[in-house]
């Protein structure tokens, strides 16, 4: 009796992990589907507050205060929505214990943000299994949820914490975004009437700047494009050959509209959304499956920090007077004659 009673603990015990997952994917994806059904899209609404007209947030990633660190994946979608819906004037996040360690406290009263983490880890049963068998080790996943607070919901935080970095001007939209498609090392044509990424080929196709009402969103598209171009295999190797209208086309779409927001932001450029007809395709991929929208918003940002990542070597060879490459004068040339 005192045996079956205790397999029927342990039993429930090791059910309430993969229940508690469960509830926490269902939690978060009704969150964005009520917003998205609202006609709010989280990647870019941020910068389409109500008090924008007299300031606003400046575009840039949601990031820990204390450690400077930016938060990725679907939490970038959760701490944005948090911020348009309090009208937070900080992208800056502090755990309660983060904001005892900064010398100030949470006031009384305010309300955290669930954001989450996701892992995996190998029991060490596991490892000594493997070492015995020969065989590989098996990881299990594991999901769990912390609460963190807007600077702004803090009091007597000491100075010196991360700031909120500055937009970028427009006189340097231009230059940065270049940059970032000629580091890209993506094959580059500015020419037709439609913008697309060829996976067969391995080349983005963007009009002519002025085929656009202004230079903003020709960056925007070349970023949404680019983006694409991340799931070729020889990158990120995500599934890209999808045929239109499908399930996964819309998914693909998904990553394509997150990773640029995340890529503009983290520029400094205002985001927007570039295919918002889709709305109803990407509605439909959510409510189907509770985890699509944890395995989009991660991609995304994979795509946004591969393009960064190489953006940043590129400044950093040119800092050491190694140039640009061959690549970068022909992103150049190409734009000033389509200019």
């Amino acid at each position: 009796m005192v045996k079956e009673a205790a397999r029927h603990r342990r039993g429930d015990a090791s059910s309430r992990p993969q229940e508690s997952r469960t509830a926490l994917y269902d939690e978060v994806t009704a969150k964005i589907i009520a917003q998205l059904e609202a006609g709010r899209f989280p990647w870019v609404q941020p910068w389409a507050a109500p008090d924008a007209s007299s300031g606003g947030l400046a575009p840039g990633m949601p990031r820990n205060a204390l450690t400077r660190r930016a938060y990725s994946g679907v939490n970038v979608l959760l701490l944005w929505g948090a911020v348009i819906e309090h009208r937070y004037p900080s992208q800056g996040w502090l755990t309660f214990k983060q904001a005892l360690e900064a010398g100030g406290n949470v006031k009384k009263g305010e309300k955290g943000v669930t954001v989450v983490y996701a892992d995996r880890f190998t029991p060490e049963t596991e490892k000594q299994r493997a070492e015995q068998s020969g065989g590989e080790a098996r990881s299990i996943a594991f999901l769990k949820r912390f609460t963190v607070f807007n600077v702004a919901q803090c009091e007597g935080l000491r100075e010196g914490l991360a700031t909120d970095p500055e937009p970028l001007p427009m006189g340097r939209i231009a230059p940065v975004g270049d940059e970032v498609i000629a580091a890209s090392g993506v094959e580059f044509h500015i020419g037709g009437n439609r913008a697309y990424y060829v996976p067969s080929a391995d080349y983005v196709q963007v009009p002519p700047p002025l085929a656009f009402f202004d230079s903003i969103n020709w960056y925007r598209t070349a970023l949404h494009e680019l983006t694409h171009a991340t799931g070729h295999p020889s990158r990120l190797g995500r599934q890209i050959r999808n045929a239109f209208g499908s399930k996964d086309y819309a998914r693909e779409e998904l990553v394509a509209e997150m990773g640029s927001a995340f890529l503009c932001a983290a520029l400094g450029i205002v985001p927007s959304v570039r295919h918002a007809d889709y709305l109803g395709s990407w509605l439909e991929v959510l409510r189907e499956d509770n985890r699509a929208i944890f395995r989009a918003a991660s991609q995304a940002s994979k795509a946004a920090d591969w393009l960064l990542t190489r953006h940043e070597e590129a400044k950093a060879s040119r800092l050491e007077g190694a140039g640009t490459g061959a690549g970068a004068h022909l992103a150049q040339e190409e734009w000033r004659a389509a200019a």
